[in-house]
């Protein structure tokens, strides 16, 4: 039973070594979170500059598995490239050793008398603790909290280690006999390191444990550097399962560069350490020196910064293998116009408002393609369904809503830089028409999914049905293409045409829904699939209401009037005897009517009835 409970009391040091990692490294993040991220996208292509700067914030907030997720995310938003980052993964390997170094203090044992006793950790831990307590509960300001939170951090992770380092003691031999097994099994000790950093997802923590043991009974350096180099592997695999979770394939590049790496300095060190040993260069008394907290936190710095310094100038290669390792996924045609697009939002044309504007232009322009395209694929699913189909018209949705997020931040960030009414007039327009075409987009995925339900439910549409359809649909790729020409040629005479077209597909939808409701009363179609055909007419009508909206838009560079009157317009517009809205409503009544006279009033919606 007193192995049992010497567990568990190292084990409940274990969890305040952790807790007081974790408060530390929160209240620093906290601090200082923003500068690092400013200062991890204003990074240059050089490697070196990027290993500095991941080597600084691993020692800021000591964790090298936080900084890589960071960059992770940076990368995922575009802040960093894949390149960048590289020269970041290798510095945040080095940083972490720090750790261990402030854990040596355990190590100092001057008299009362000398200066270093201060840094003894008995004396450290419970000042820290008082001064953290003091700070958070007396002083009542965000800093002073922050401040706090990173001092009673520090103090409970050197409760934890002097726990640890107490109980430890008391089967110092049985552990010392452990660690001599690892002297004689080189791939143990080193499976052992992967395996405990992997359970305890932190490789200062496990360097920690290390230390903790040889402060307590002492270790040799044949015992440990086997298992420091399984804690450096075992450390990376964690952070790729952190990382490649809902990650795209540049951000699991920059995972796979840090295993990459990893795999490369074990090789290098594991190397060095035999040719040493076999030179004589690692002598017998070197080889089984005892070593204290201090040794085996020097052994782990030097494990962590010797082959950074040797592979840094080769991370080329790393980047390389990574690439190959996660391919890139393939990007249909349309994409890479559309992302192109959203390269060309630079933040250096606000000098320009103008010409900045010009660009969130072309994102509507790319936008409205694409919403077009949506329309069209989730039609063409009613009549020969396809299930790729359905994918691809999901990563449509998802580019054109990052595509609107990203236009609306440059508009916000653009904003303080527009003066002239001329800019303020197309600001105003862009960001309307932006709206709309992700609105149509939206209403196409509607539609979609109205399929999908019918797919679920067994139904499908009679051939009547989708004759009624069909004309219906007809007149939304009609007004779906004058509204796009309309909005990129600037062209208020093709405007013109929008709203008439608008008015028949209304009348249209209406009178497919009266037939409807006469199929349902004389119980000629299913109430299920009758449901589905309603809805999806009037996704159609709204799509042709945002193609109105942008018409209306249009018209407006021309017409400062209608700025703001829109609605009035539009009423005006319908009860007048306007010539071009009159001739333009009876040409394309007449089109669609005719169409629809061809179809029996009682044609049935689905199969039951025949």
């Amino acid at each position: 039973m007193a192995i049992f409970y010497n567990v568990i009391a190292f084990l409940g040091g274990l969890a305040m070594f952790l807790y007081g990692m974790r408060v530390m490294g929160d209240g620093l993040k906290s601090s200082s979170g923003g500068a690092m991220q400013n200062a991890l996208s204003k990074l240059t292509d050089k490697p070196a500059m990027g290993f500095i700067l991941g080597m600084l914030v691993a020692c800021v907030i000591q964790s090298s598995t936080a900084t890589i997720v960071i960059t992770v995310g940076l990368v995922g938003a575009g802040i960093l490239t894949f390149r960048q980052s590289v020269g970041i993964v290798l510095g945040a390997n080095v940083g972490t050793a720090i750790t261990a170094q402030i854990i040596r203090l355990m190590d100092v044992s001057s008299g009362m008398d000398s200066p270093f006793y201060f840094f003894k950790a008995d004396n450290l831990a419970p000042l820290a603790l008082v001064i953290g307590i003091t700070l958070i509960m007396f002083i009542k300001t965000s800093n002073a909290k922050t401040a706090g939170s990173v001092a009673c951090g520090f103090g409970i992770l050197f409760m934890g280690l002097i726990y640890m380092s107490n109980i430890v003691s008391g089967f110092g031999e049985s552990l010392s006999n452990l660690l001599t097994a690892f002297s004689d099994n080189y791939i143990l000790g080193f499976l052992s390191g992967v395996l405990v950093t992997g359970i305890v997802q932190s490789s200062s923590a496990v360097v920690g444990i290390i230390q903790s043991i040889a402060s307590s009974v002492g270790v040799t350096f044949s015992e440990v550097f086997a298992v420091i180099i399984g804690v450096n592997i075992g450390d990376c695999l964690t952070t790729y399962l952190v990382c490649r979770i809902g990650a795209k394939p540049v951000q699991r590049r920059t995972a796979v560069v840090h295993i990459v790496y990893n795999v490369f300095a074990a090789i290098l060190v594991s190397l060095a350490v035999f040719i040493l040993r076999k030179n004589g260069i690692i002598s017998d008394e070197i080889w089984n020196m005892t070593l204290r907290s201090g040794g085996v936190a020097n052994i782990h710095g030097i494990f962590r910064l010797a082959p950074a310094v040797i592979l840094l100038p080769f991370s080329k290669v790393f980047e390389n293998i990574a690439c190959k390792i996660v391919k890139e996924e393939p990007i249909a045609e349309e994409d890479k116009h559309a992302l192109a697009t959203l390269d060309a939002l630079d933040e250096r044309l606000f000098s320009a408002p103008s010409i900045a504007l010009d660009q969130v232009d072309r994102v509507v322009f790319e936008m409205s393609d694409l919403a077009e395209h949506n329309v069209d694929a989730c039609i063409k699913q009613i009549f020969e369904f396809d299930p790729k189909r359905d994918q691809r018209i999901e990563e449509r949705e998802d580019l054109i809503d990052t595509m609107t997020d990203s236009a609306n931040k440059y508009l916000v960030s653009l904003s303080p830089h527009i003066g002239l009414e001329k800019d303020i007039l197309k600001q105003n327009y862009v960001v309307k028409a932006l709206i709309c075409y992700e609105r149509i987009g939206d209403l196409a995925v509607n539609i979609k999914n109205e399929v999908a339900r019918m797919r679920d439910e067994g139904k499908t549409f009679s051939e009547s049905a989708l004759k009624e359809l069909k004309i219906a649909f007809d007149a939304i790729y009609e007004i779906l293409g004058i509204t796009s020409e309309a909005y990129k040629e600037k062209d208020s005479e093709l405007a013109a045409r929008v709203e008439p077209l608008e008015e028949v597909i209304d009348d249209v939808v209406e009178d497919l829904n009266a037939r409807h409701v006469y199929r349902m009363v004389n119980e000629l179609c299913d109430p299920i699939t009758g449901i589905r055909f309603q809805n999806i007419l009037t996704n159609v009508e709204h799509i042709s209401d945002k193609c109105s909206d942008i018409a209306i838009y249009i018209l407006e560079r021309d017409n400062r009037e209608i700025f703001g009157k829109e609605h009035s317009f539009l009423h005006e517009l319908h009860v007048s005897n306007n010539m071009l809205y009159q001739e333009e409503f009876q040409k394309n009544y007449d089109k669609y009517f005719s169409l629809l006279s061809e179809i029996p009033e009682d044609g049935i919606e689905d199969g039951i009835a025949g």
